[in-house]
């Protein structure tokens, strides 16, 4: 265990106060007679949306940064954390907004010292062991050991990131860390969760269907966005088109969802608490987002294995599929960050080319002593 309070770094903008989105409400205010802007049509930090060149201007007006509501649950959260880590709030604001951006994280965060404030915009310099943003940019050329992913609609462009979709989930990714994964093996004999986590061409897909066929093991049906390959069948996905899933994520139908390559996978808590109630193992091929909130769900009952492929081979795999070629470009440039997730798994294998053997060393794992 550390003998030493880990020092975790906190974006400020849509990470503790809302700032697109409280963005998006002024300037729907400002265009009554318009169709109002939604969060989701903010793709990136840039202004490419309607309003876009709006939008970020005021982001450097004093009055927003003096206005900006905290986000709901927020105090909390960071009331929290502050109890197990030393917290750093990492802002980037410009330099006419300094102030007015201090005052507000003294008064809305009395618990983090003043002197805890860093502001600047090379975030990339600080060297922290966990940080928190919702900038893909931020979080790809970060120097903290476990730099960490804001899920948000603007930052679904890369994939295999370390991420999070809630404060509670980021809580718990602290713990692991702090407690540096001494705590007991997982115990999945009574029914449990086991998380596929590892970069893209893995095999993960294809372990998580050889131990579906195995007594005990069950996959449940995850939701996509995904267009169907002509190698899949209907009941490889519950395949529905973003509208609808989006619908059906606001509504709370889903206990885990992640964006990997630009499309939405969302798997609902009656399908896998089914499974676990009936004994059996729910197997999941997941990103390490939603691994991480089942791990904060189901605790010892949740597994995360890492597979771990070749390079060339995982290449070779994402190169011969299906999918157009922006999507396996992304693919293989997510490949390094994908890779950096083993560290917060419990066990990692190496998978080969040879899948059988992969299932055979998970079971064994499984129901070791």
């Amino acid at each position: 265990m550390r003998k030493y309070r880990i020092r975790v770094g906190l974006d400020v903008d849509d990470t503790l106060y809302e700032c697109n989105s409280y963005a998006v409400t002024i300037i729907n205010r400002r265009h009554p007679d318009e169709e109002p802007i939604k969060i989701e049509e903010i793709k990136s930090w840039g202004g490419s949306e309607r309003h876009g060149d709006e939008r970020i201007a005021l982001y450097s007006d004093p009055d927003f940064v003096r206005t900006q509501p905290v986000t709901e649950g927020a105090q909390e959260f960071v009331k929290k954390l502050s109890e197990i880590a030393d917290v750093f709030f990492i802002t980037a604001v410009p330099a006419r907004c300094m102030s007015a951006r201090a005052e507000r994280l003294v008064k809305d965060f009395p618990e983090i010292p003043p002197q805890n404030i860093i502001m600047g915009t090379r975030k990339d310099v600080i060297s922290l062991d966990i940080m928190l943003d919702d900038g893909a940019h931020n979080i790809s050329s970060s120097r903290a050991a476990y730099p960490v992913l804001f899920r948000k609609p603007w930052n679904t462009g890369l994939s295999g990131l370390l991420s999070v979709n809630s404060y509670d989930d980021f809580l718990h990714f602290c713990e692991m860390v702090q407690n540096s994964f001494s705590e007991k093996f997982p115990e999945l004999g009574q029914g449990g969760v086991l998380c596929l986590v590892g970069p893209s061409g893995s095999s993960k897909t294809e372990i998580a269907n050889g131990l579906a066929a195995l007594k005990g093991f069950e996959k449940p049906l995850t939701s996509t966005t995904r267009p169907r390959r002509k190698t899949e069948g209907e009941e490889s996905y519950r395949f529905i088109s973003e509208d609808q899933f989006i619908e059906e994520m606001k509504a709370g139908n889903y206990i885990e969802t992640t964006v990997y390559s630009g499309y939405h996978f969302g798997t609902s808590e009656k399908d896998i608490s089914l499974i676990v109630e009936r004994g059996n193992i729910a197997v999941l091929p997941i990103d390490i987002c939603g691994a991480i909130t089942l791990k904060n769900l189901y605790r010892r009952r949740a597994m995360l294995v890492f597979t771990r492929r070749d390079r060339a081979e995982a290449i070779k795999s994402i190169i011969t599929r299906e999918i157009d070629l922006e999507d396996k470009t992304r693919r293989i440039m997510s490949l390094d960050f994908e890779y950096r997730n083993s560290e917060v798994c419990d066990v990692e294998i190496n998978v080969g080319n040879d899948v059988n053997a992969a299932v055979a060393e998970i079971v064994r794992l499984i129901h070791q002593k």
